[in-house]
């Protein structure tokens, strides 16, 4: 097999938040790419990961429209369904994604077939487009069995950044939760 070359049984997955910087499998291979039809959006609360029902905080989903840059990451076959059954316990677990094979382009020309988790916008947890002063709010509350909200939203930012993406309003929440709540 050539150089660079993998077989066709890999496994494809496009992170966009957390799987970018805390994937949680083994992966072989890491690229920058774009999804197009889909953007990252703050537009899930979290009921599990980053929040309570009670104290819900607010994650990424992948919503409709316009184009996002992530990072996809190649799994080798052997490993295929490891990861596969690691990210439906942690993506499904309460089931407000819709597992999805999308098209996403890697930064080497590549296309490749990828593994994507859409919000499903029927699901009671998808919140749509917020005033950012709920979006603070519900990040600043957030804790959950992942950790902090804050910390879920700096991490993604510093990712982004890293990746050259610039998101304003990851941004303004970032620095917005680096100050202490009155």
């Amino acid at each position: 097999m050539e150089a660079g070359a993998h077989a066709p049984a890999d496994l494809w997955i496009f992170g966009y938040g957390s799987l970018m910087w805390r994937p949680g499998f083994p992966f072989a291979e890491r690229r920058p790419g774009r999804l197009r039809g889909y953007h990252r959006a703050l537009c899930v609360l979290s009921h599990v990961h980053r929040g309570t029902p009670e104290r819900p905080g607010l994650v990424l989903g992948l919503d409709r429209g316009g184009s996002c840059r992530g990072v996809a990451f190649r799994v080798a076959a052997a490993e295929a369904a490891a990861a596969l059954a690691y990210l439906r316990e942690r993506e499904q677990v309460t089931a407000v994604y819709v597992e999805r094979v999308l098209g996403v382009g890697l930064d080497d020309g590549r296309r490749v077939a990828a593994v994507t988790y859409l919000v499903d916008r029927r699901h009671p947890q998808y919140a749509g487009r917020l005033p950012e002063a709920d979006l603070v709010r519900l990040v600043r509350q957030g804790l959950g069995r992942s950790g902090a909200n804050p910390d879920y939203v700096r991490h993604t930012h510093d990712q982004l950044v890293a990746l050259g993406v610039a998101d304003p309003v990851l941004a303004r929440l970032a620095a917005a939760c680096a100050v202490p709540t009155p």
